[in-house]
Formats: C-alpha cells, structure tokens, sequence
C-alpha cells in the first residue's frame, strides 16, 4: 500500500494564538517544526503539509528545502474558503480526500506533540495487521476505566452490582482523541469520513495523546514534552 500522512494547519486559532508556530520546548519552528522531525522519521510515502497560514507554508518550505525524511515532503496552500474559522472538519476532510493520490491517508495533528514517530509506526503496524472483515480503518483513543455518569447516573458499570467497583474492573469507554485516524482513500471518498464504518480502536497512553486545545495545554504539554518526548532531529530546526 501507499500512504499519504496529512497535515492540516489551520490559521487563526483563537484559543491559543499561533499555537502551530510559536516557540515550543526549545524548537523555534513551534509545534509544526515538532512534527515535522517527528514525521521525518515515519515509513510512508508523502507528508503532505496543507495550511493557510504564510507562517506555516515558510517555515514548511525551509524544511522541504532541507528535507531527508524517508517519504516525499509536501508543501501546498489551501483554498481561503477551506481556511476560515466556520470551516467544518467534514469538508476539509473532503478536499483532502480527494486531493491524494495514495491508497491510504493518515490524518495527524501538530498539537498532539508527544505522539512521536514511533506511534505513527505502531499505529500503521496495527492497520496493516487488522481483520479487514473486523475493521476498516483506524483511530487512536484513549481508554477510560473511571466513574463515569450523565445526568441519570452511572454509565458504564451498574451501582445495583457494585456501588464502587475497582476501576480496572469497569469496561473501558474510548475517548477519541485526534492523533491518529488512517482509512483507504477509496473508502474516505465515499463516505465522506477520515474513518470507515468499523475504525479499529488504537489506544494510546496518557503522555502519546496529550492534546493541545487550550493555553493550560500548550503549558503542560512543553512541560510534557521536555519530560518525555522523543522527536527525531533528522531535520534540524530553523
């Protein structure tokens, strides 16, 4: 199979402002440039780095100049009516989907910074090694083995049984959480999806699916990051 990884960088965040580029744990390039080395590392065919933001395409354009990393760097600019604020995931998913040309699409995100290539490499591992009649596709999800209720009560374990069972006993829910989603390209076409109808569940730790939503999450994450993280330096930072 082919894969194409896509990496989708919107300008104008507002809940973090220049949250793809500002400085990050010591990398000038921000969380793009954390990605990017990290990606750098990754057996696919082509990285495709799409976005809106000037910052983005030069500092994206300094490393495909640069760049050694074992698929093809893509560099391209998204339509202005695919970049807005009110754009909708499905439609970007659309225009990404139809846009490669590989069997397969990888879709990734530059705010989860501590999902390094090895995650990347597992996670295709684990879509090649998949039951095709079980699933087909994959995301990455955080399992949740904790006392969780909606308004009316328990949700996933049964106070009648146990009033406070241990945690490892309840039947775990799956949060996604946005690192990883990989699906045929064929198939994302027709259902318009960056999954299919039966995504194989990926989970991932605490530390690989820290997200960056917020400000707080920018905080913890260089914290994070300088803890664990493991980006590969095949392309040196600006």
């Amino acid at each position: 199979m082919s894969v194409a990884i896509f990496l989708p960088c919107r300008a104008g965040s507002t809940r973090v402002p220049h949250k793809n580029t500002r400085a990050f744990a010591g990398n000038s390039d921000g969380l793009l440039g954390v990605k990017l080395c990290q990606l750098a590392d990754v057996s696919v065919d082509e990285v495709v780095v799409d976005s809106n933001d000037p910052e983005v395409l030069s500092i994206a354009e300094g490393y495909q100049k640069r760049w050694s990393g074992k698929g093809q760097l893509t560099v391209r600019e998204r339509p202005d009516e695919l970049g807005q604020s009110e754009t909708t995931t499905d439609a970007l998913i659309v225009y990404a989907l139809d846009t490669l040309e590989h069997d397969d699409m990888l879709w990734t995100h530059v705010t989860s910074p501590l999902a390094g290539a090895d995650v990347y490499q597992r996670a295709l591992g684990a879509y090649v090694d998949r039951d095709p009649d079980q699933h087909d596709s994959l995301m990455s999800v955080n399992p949740l083995r904790t006392f969780l209720w909606s308004g009316s009560g328990p949700v996933n374990y049964r106070r009648e049984d146990t009033k406070w069972p241990r945690t490892q006993d309840i039947e775990p829910l799956y949060e996604i959480n946005s690192a990883v989603f990989v699906v045929p390209t064929a198939l994302g076409r027709e259902l318009a999806d960056r999954i299919g109808r039966s995504p194989l569940l990926f989970p991932l730790s605490k530390v690989e699916a820290l997200d960056v939503d917020w400000e707080e999450d920018f905080d913890f994450a260089e914290y994070a990051y300088r803890r664990w993280g493991t980006a590969t330096t095949i392309v040196a930072p600006t």
